[in-house]
């Protein structure tokens, strides 16, 4: 590794840090983390201390033994999710530690193993992580999710490479994307973060009724709830500690209503669920409800994401992200939800971030399902967005005007 490298990495490092998950002094930071991503995940555990960090947990994983793992292991085997992991995960939580995920894997780890087997073992491990989930989900912790390339991963985006100059290409993508190539990241960030800001407050005063989707293989209408907000950028912790989800992040987001989106929508990018890429598929939905599908490639694996439970056949979150998007001008697909959520306007099946509605982090179960509040055991984001994409927002007296137009923002952020 060059000295060029070595200070890009630092860079990176302290960015997902200060900006990302924002570390406090004496908190401790747990990092979910590859093994293929050794060295800069100890990068950013030497960093975290140096910036007053308690103590560092790390929890490592290994793309090969988990292949191996639902080759071998019955499903049975494979549901199990040992209470002791779950004791260490509600702890994190208790304790107010911060999260930071470092995430790279393979696209196609898991490819022609049984989609049932890996629907069972996800299902269960995401009823075990519930209780944790919370804390993230309500933004009772700080979290944030960065990625690095692994050889495969690299090798999907840049196929006619050898792996180390596709991990070279794949990193200089990420650096630019993640704003690390600027002198001050996290100078950049804060201006990133005060025009997503400046979004989702104009949004969050036009409180729209319902959203109109136009595109090829579009027609949806999505019915938004009461009080429903919109975030993006930065978010904040109950504590009042600012952080960062996900980098990157083009976005602005709200909770679409659980019982009111109708129509069809197709994806424009594929989707990598499970250790599967999912593509070319079409949803149709009728009152809030997933009717019918279909998917030219991973449709056995879409059929068991839309079964995993009642709620995953309902969507949960609906995210604007303008066409001109630094992920969307690269022309890359990234087979990474991380990144290609964030080039292309998406939608979510499954469970909704309660935070998305006034007093939506107070109400039990039953209560954010009387506010149009989706729950679902998974959160699987797709995109639908394109240069082809209009959406309009309808005001409560049944006016319509323009929000999107050939993916492009069609509203004037400084007036309204």
């Amino acid at each position: 590794m060059n000295q060029m490298q070595q200070q890009m990495l630092e860079k990176y490092a302290d960015l997902a840090l200060r900006t990302g998950v924002n570390i406090q002094k004496d908190q401790k930071l747990v990092i979910n983390s590859t093994i293929e991503g050794a060295d800069f995940t100890r990068i950013v555990a030497k960093k975290a201390f140096e910036l007053g960090a308690k103590d560092v947990h790390i929890n490592w994983s290994d793309d090969e033994v988990t292949r191996l793992r639902y080759e071998h292991a019955d499903t049975e085997t494979l549901k199990e999710v040992p209470q002791w992991q779950q004791d260490m995960f509600r702890s994190f939580g208790e304790e107010g530690m911060a999260l930071l995920s470092i995430r790279a894997t393979d696209p196609d780890l898991l490819q022609s193993i049984d989609a049932k087997k890996i629907a069972a073992a996800q299902k269960a491990r995401s009823e075990a992580m519930a209780e944790f989930r919370n804390y993230t989900m309500n933004d009772r912790i700080q979290w944030s999710i960065v990625s690095i390339p692994i050889t495969a991963w690299a090798k999907k985006i840049f196929p006619g490479e050898d792996g180390e100059t596709a991990k070279e290409k794949l990193w200089e993508q990420i650096f630019s994307i993640v704003r690390v190539d600027k002198d001050d990241p996290n100078k950049a960030w804060e201006e990133h973060n005060e025009t997503l800001e400046n979004a989702r407050q104009f949004l969050n005063r036009k409180q729209y009724k319902e959203l109109v989707y136009q595109g090829p293989g579009t027609n949806l209408t999505v019915q938004l709830p009461k009080g429903h907000i919109w975030k993006g950028g930065a978010s904040e912790t109950e504590n009042g500690v600012p952080f960062n989800p996900n980098m990157p992040t083009e976005e602005v987001f709200t909770a679409p209503h659980k019982y009111g989106v109708d129509g069809i929508v197709s994806s424009t990018k594929p989707l990598n669920y499970g250790g599967n890429v999912i593509d070319n598929f079409t949803l149709t939905f009728k009152d809030g409800e997933v009717v019918d599908f279909s998917a030219e490639q991973g449709e056995e694996t879409l059929e068991q994401l839309l079964d995993t439970d009642d709620g995953a056949s309902h969507l949960g979150e609906l995210a604007l992200v303008p066409h001109e998007s630094p992920i969307s001008q690269s022309g890359l697909i990234f087979y990474n939800t991380l990144y290609d959520e964030n080039a292309s306007c998406h939608l979510a099946l499954g469970k909704a971030y309660p935070n998305n509605v006034q007093g939506g982090s107070e109400m039990d179960e039953a209560q954010l399902d009387e506010n149009g509040v989706n729950h679902s055991l998974v959160h699987v984001d797709f995109m639908m967005g394109s240069g082809e994409l209009d959406i309009d927002g309808v005001h409560e007296d049944g006016t319509e005007e323009p929000v999107m137009r050939n993916g492009s923002w069609a509203l004037d952020f400084n007036q309204g």
